[in-house]
């Protein structure tokens, strides 16, 4: 998102690529500070107690009403698996032991990289908060497909339901032209 003013001092920003740079950025007419607008980093886990995956049903848009794993922006000063077990708590209450980086994935088209680790619970105790509706947990033949919030994390769902549980998943994954909604995997130059 553009920066109209500088969070220095306050005086207005002009977009120009800054000298050593390729990129346009935001560039104070006044100081000088360069404001990047770098990907925003999503984190959350993958949660499994007794080989059920624990989803959470989203209060809050975008998507409200549809399921999703317990997953938000990573914060200042945190690892991100700081962040997964934090959103973790957040979203379902409940408390998880990180096991593994189980998915990476970007999502260039809305600026953003999604870590989600694989992740287990000693108990089964949830309580959600204010942005789920709804937590609970899923044996993989009773996932809600059709009601799952984003193609994210039916990337990560299916991965561990259908595919290898023992690798990382990567991807990218682009707008298809003409349907802001239909996303698509990008392949090329991914092993």
């Amino acid at each position: 998102m553009p920066a109209a003013y500088c969070r220095v001092c306050g005086k207005p920003t002009a977009r120009e690529v800054p000298a050593g740079d390729t990129f346009v950025r935001d560039v104070c007419t006044k100081c000088g500070e360069i404001h990047y607008d770098n990907p925003r980093i999503l984190t959350g886990t993958l949660p499994v107690h007794e080989g059920r995956i624990l989803l959470c049903e989203r209060a809050i848009e975008p998507r409200a009403g549809y399921w999703t794993l317990p997953c938000g922006f990573l914060e200042e000063g945190e690892s991100a698996e700081e962040g997964a077990a934090r959103e973790t708590m957040e979203e379902a209450g409940a408390i998880v032991t990180i096991e593994r980086l189980f998915s990476a994935f970007s999502l260039p088209h809305v600026n953003q990289i999604y870590l989600l680790y694989l992740s287990s619970l000693e108990t089964d105790a949830l309580d959600p908060g204010p942005e789920s509706s709804d937590a609970r947990f899923f044996r993989p033949d009773e996932i809600p497909w059709a009601r799952i919030a984003f193609r994210a994390i039916e990337f990560a769902l299916d991965h561990y339901v259908n595919g290898d549980r023992t690798a990382v998943h990567e991807g990218v994954y682009r707008r298809r032209k003409g349907d802001p909604w239909i996303l698509y995997k990008e392949t090329k130059g991914l092993a």
